[in-house]
C-alpha cells in the first residue's frame, strides 16, 4: 500500500485549521503542518489533533515554504491543502492511488459573496503530488513535475478563503508578491491573470481590466486557466466601461465556448450594460442578444468541470436574470414563470 501525507503551510489559522484536519485525518497516514509565524493557537490546535508541527521563517515566498514542508514528508503521495480548505468528497479515491506517479487535479469549490448572495465557483488545482515533486513561484505557486501526466480525480475540496472576511485579513499580500514576480517576468500570462483577479476582487476595475486584457492577449488556447480568464476578462472590461474591447473578445471567443454557461452569462451581462450605454440601439440590438444568451445558459445547464465555472450560471442565476429582464419589459407572465423556475432550480 502506498502512503499518503497531508502537507500544509499555515499562519494564524485558528479559525479553521481544526475543521481542515478533522476532514482529512481519517484518510491520511500522516499530517504535516509547517507554521510560518502564527501568533494565535494554530500550532497548538494542529498538534492536539495529531499533526506533526514544525516552524519556518516566512520569506515572502510560498514555494519556499511549500517545499520546506514537502521536505518533511517521506510519503509516496502528498496531499496539499490550506487551512481554509476541507475535504468534502472523494476520500475513497485517496485510499487507492497506486504507485505510478502522476500529478492529481482536485476539484476546489470556492465560496464567495456574489451579486445574488453566497455563490460557489469551481476551480481545478494541482494538489496531489507524488514524492519528489516540488513547487516554483513566489505566489500562486505551481508544482513542477517535468513530464508527469496530470489526472483529474474525483476528490472535492471546499474553500472559503475568498469570502469577504478572509480576503480582508490578507488584503494586499498577494498583490505585492504578484507585482514582485511580474517585475522579473512581465509577460507571464498566469501571473497577469492572477493579479487581474486580485484587482477585480477589490473592484479596481480599470487596473484589473488592464492586467486581464494583457493576460488574455498573451494566453494560449491550451492554458488550463483559459476559460476562467475569458469570462473574467469579459466581466471586467464591461465593469471598466471598455465595451468595444469586450465585444471584440466576445466575437473571437463565441465559437470556442458553445458549452459554457459562464461565457454566455457574461456575454448577456455585457450586452445589457452596452444597451444601457447605447439606448438608441438597445431595443433592436442589445435586448434580443441579452435574452438569447441567458436562455442559452439554461439550455446548456451547469458545467462544473469548466475551470472557474460559477454554480447557478447554468440554472437559477440565469433564470433569475431572465425574470428581472422580463419584469423590466413589463412581461409579467414570463417574469413570474422564470421567478418560479429560479426558485425551483436553486433548491
Amino acid at each position: 500500500m502506498s502512503r499518503l501525507a497531508l502537507v500544509m503551510i499555515v499562519r494564524d489559522e485558528a479559525r479553521c485549521i481544526a475543521r481542515c484536519l478533522e476532514s482529512v485525518r481519517p484518510h491520511v497516514d500522516e499530517m504535516i503542518v509547517l507554521d510560518t509565524g502564527s501568533v494565535d493557537d494554530t500550532a497548538a490546535i494542529a498538534a492536539s489533533l495529531g499533526a506533526r508541527v514544525e516552524r519556518f521563517d516566512w520569506i515572502d515566498d510560498f514555494s519556499a515554504a511549500r517545499n520546506a514542508a514537502l521536505d518533511l514528508s517521506d510519503a509516496d503521495w502528498n496531499l496539499i491543502l490550506d487551512a481554509d480548505d476541507r475535504l468534502v468528497g472523494g476520500a475513497a479515491t485517496l485510499a487507492d492511488l497506486g504507485r505510478t506517479p502522476f500529478i492529481g487535479e482536485l476539484r476546489i469549490e470556492n465560496t464567495f459573496e456574489g451579486a445574488s448572495g453566497a455563490e460557489t465557483a469551481v476551480s481545478w488545482a494541482l494538489r496531489l503530488l507524488p514524492r519528489g515533486v516540488r513547487y516554483e513561484g513566489r505566489v500562486h505557486e505551481q508544482p513542477v513535475g517535468g513530464a508527469l501526466p496530470h489526472r483529474r480525480l474525483d476528490v472535492s475540496i471546499s474553500h472559503d478563503g475568498y469570502e469577504a472576511a478572509q480576503r480582508a485579513r490578507k488584503a494586499g499580500r498577494n498583490e505585492a508578491l504578484l507585482r514582485a514576480e511580474l517585475a522579473t517576468a512581465p509577460d507571464d500570462t498566469y501571473l497577469l491573470f492572477q493579479l487581474g483577479r486580485e484587482l477585480q476582487a477589490a473592484e479596481r476595475w480599470a487596473e484589473a481590466a488592464d492586467y486581464l486584457a494583457r493576460a488574455y492577449n498573451g494566453s494560449s488556447q491550451t492554458d488550463r486557466f483559459r476559460h476562467a480568464l475569458v469570462v473574467r476578462t469579459l466581466f471586467t472590461l464591461k465593469s471598466a466601461g471598455r465595451h468595444d474591447e469586450a465585444l471584440a473578445v466576445t466575437e473571437m471567443e463565441f465559437e470556442r465556448w458553445p458549452h459554457s454557461p459562464d461565457f454566455f452569462f457574461a456575454v448577456g451581462d455585457l450586452y445589457l450594460d452596452w444597451g444601457l450605454h447605447n439606448p438608441d440601439r438597445a431595443v433592436k440590438e442589445a435586448l434580443p442578444l441579452v435574452e438569447y444568451c441567458w436562455l442559452r445558459c439554461l439550455e446548456i445547464g451547469e458545467q462544473p468541470d469548466l475551470e472557474g465555472s460559477v454554480r447557478g450560471r447554468g440554472s437559477w442565476l440565469a433564470a433569475n436574470n431572465l425574470a428581472v429582464f422580463y419584469g423590466t419589459l413589463k412581461l409579467t407572465d414570463k417574469a413570474a414563470e422564470y421567478e418560479r423556475l429560479a426558485a425551483a432550480l436553486k433548491q
